[in-house]
């Protein structure tokens, strides 16, 4: 920290040395470096591994399918904690919405180890994945879905690059996914699993989102915190503006993060848009009646 005051002496970006914002401004400093440190150690051992084999860390087994996505996955939810709340009891009830192979639960499970989780996750690619991470790591209170979330109940067609890229063929209309392979999937609605309180909600459904949380919106005050990652894809309709009404509508307020600027180039200046742009964001909602 010594070096740190000493190479930036005088103003930093963020105000005085002296004042809480300039010690604000090192501790982010210092914070991203470790960080940075940190993570090249961690994409090293990743690179060494093959996949369908284990990664290791902080007390869990991990069994993953794909180098790059384990790394992107550890990275955003392990490291910079973009699903991180604070809950208001000891044993949060969280719905993980795209669950994938499971690192979220994990994440879950480790800040409240009391958490009751209920994860949903389509892809016949992926849940063995998802199924082995929680045997494997003995998670109690986690009960999973191999289903995708919809306004309806029925089955549908849906597509799979077998990594992280999926939807259903009803969202994800991009000519590229026709080359991805097609299952016929069962769907479950959202609003059935809000008639109790929900501490958090984290959704991640490749283009699906606004259409879910519409079917859902006379339950989504039973949601007191929510997490949603948005998609900005070739094809995928432009919803941002109606899920943003809809949060406001049911008392919720919001902030948007682009959270990831190594894999996120498209919302980097200078900024453009056209129809093949490529971005996601993060919608954080928290209830501001309560």
């Amino acid at each position: 920290m010594n070096s740190l005051v000493t190479t930036f002496s005088g103003k930093s970006p963020a105000g005085r040395l002296g004042t809480v914002p300039g010690l604000r401004y090192l501790v982010r400093t210092g914070r991203r470096l470790r960080d940075g440190a940190h993570l090249a150690r961690v994409r090293r051992k990743i690179d060494s591994l093959k996949p369908g084999s284990a990664l290791h860390f902080g007390g869990y087994t991990v069994r993953f399918n794909d180098r790059p996505n384990l790394y992107i996955l550890y990275k955003d939810i392990f490291v910079h904690r973009i699903y991180h709340f604070d809950a208001v009891r000891p044993d949060p009830l969280i719905l993980d919405c795209g669950s994938n192979i499971g690192m979220s639960i994990l994440y879950f499970k480790q800040t409240y180890p009391r958490a009751r989780i209920i994860g949903f996750e389509p892809d016949p690619d992926i849940v063995h994945f998802l199924e082995n991470n929680i045997a494997v790591n003995k998670l109690k209170d986690v009960q999973w879905m191999q289903a995708a979330l919809s306004r309806d109940r029925r089955k549908k067609l849906f597509f799979s690059d077998g990594i992280c890229g999926s939807g259903l063929a009803e969202t994800l209309t991009r000519d590229n996914s026709l080359a991805w392979r097609q299952y016929e999937v069962p769907c479950l609605r959202l609003r059935d699993y809000l008639e109790e309180p929900v501490d958090f909600l984290k959704m991640n459904i490749e283009g699906a989102e606004y259409e879910v949380l519409a079917d859902s919106e006379d339950r989504l005050r039973q949601i007191r915190e929510m997490i949603i990652e948005y998609h900005h894809l070739p094809g995928l309709p432009r919803s941002l503006h109606q899920i943003l009404a809809l949060l406001h509508r049911q008392g919720f307020e919001y902030l948007i993060n682009d959270f990831d600027s190594e894999t996120n180039g498209g919302v980097q200046p200078p900024f453009r848009l056209n129809p093949e742009s490529r971005y996601f964001l993060l919608v954080y909602a928290k209830r501001t009646d309560q």
